[in-house]
């Protein structure tokens, strides 16, 4: 085991994350941590699992680094990117689509690279991880939010996300279930219930890992000209009653394509 890899093991916390020179806002990070043994890494958040293989190499200045995906969303992909360890800090920046490794610890818009910083943490509970299986598994029958989406804009609190952040950004839905994917990351995942006879059509939430874990968000939705659009009341907020989001608010507006192959 080289060196570097050897000053890697352990389970590291995501801090902060910025993608496309969009910093993700704190919250979003949710409980996001990349675990090393040996020559493996997996990157867990909200439920969502990616696993892989690390190829370093040391001598390269700045010092580089190969993610090769072979469980979770990204299986069959790899990320070329370059680190910088230092005792209990992580500096990571990969690219997160194309051949071209990043350069310098930079994020720039439109790149499709991202930024993080990692500082060591505790290690997760035993078995708190669940069988591919288990986690790709459908938890209810298909709705018509079933499937991949991908964002077309979102508002957070009354601040309009970059554009170039924008197309970071997934939705997943299966079941009764939802993920929200930033990247790497798994930024929310819940379970949902909805009411198309309510006016406007009702949403709820119950978040099930993160932060918010247990905690319910009640919102509302529509569809129109194949976009969905969703309108969602931070924990313990009031239902919103129209499409938008304000500074001081906590509501976070988001609107939705269906994915196409």
């Amino acid at each position: 085991m080289s060196k570097d890899l050897d000053l890697l093991q352990g389970t590291w916390r995501v801090a902060a994350l910025e993608m496309d020179g969009e910093a993700m806002p704190a919250v979003m990070l949710g409980e996001a941590r990349v675990v090393i043994e040996g020559s493996r890494f997996a990157s867990t958040g909200m439920g969502t699992v990616y696993e892989g293989t690390l190829e370093l190499d040391a001598s390269a200045s700045p010092a580089r680094l190969d993610m090769k995906f072979d469980q979770g969303p990204e299986k069959g992909n790899t990320n070329l990117g370059i680190y910088q360890v230092d005792g209990d800090s992580w500096k990571l920046c990969l690219a997160t689509r194309g051949s071209v490794r990043p350069a310098a610890f930079t994020s720039p818009p439109g790149s499709g690279i991202a930024l993080q910083t990692l500082v060591r943490g505790r290690a997760p509970k035993a078995r708190q991880v669940k069988s591919m299986a288990e986690r790709e598994a459908p938890s209810g029958p298909a709705t018509e939010f079933e499937g991949e989406w991908r964002m077309l804009s979102g508002v957070m609190d009354g601040k309009a996300m970059d554009a170039s952040a924008v197309e970071w950004v997934k939705r997943v839905t299966r079941g009764n279930q939802t993920a929200v994917l930033a990247g790497p990351q798994t930024m929310l995942k819940v379970e949902f219930t909805f009411d198309p006879s309510a006016s406007p059509p009702t949403i709820d939430y119950v978040n099930l890992a993160g932060a918010n874990k247990g905690k319910r968000q009640q919102g509302i939705y529509r569809f129109a000209g194949g976009v969905l659009t969703v309108c969602v009341a931070p924990p313990g907020g009031a239902r919103p009653d129209e499409f938008a989001s304000a500074p001081g608010d906590g509501r976070t507006l988001t609107a939705w394509q269906r994915a196409t192959n």
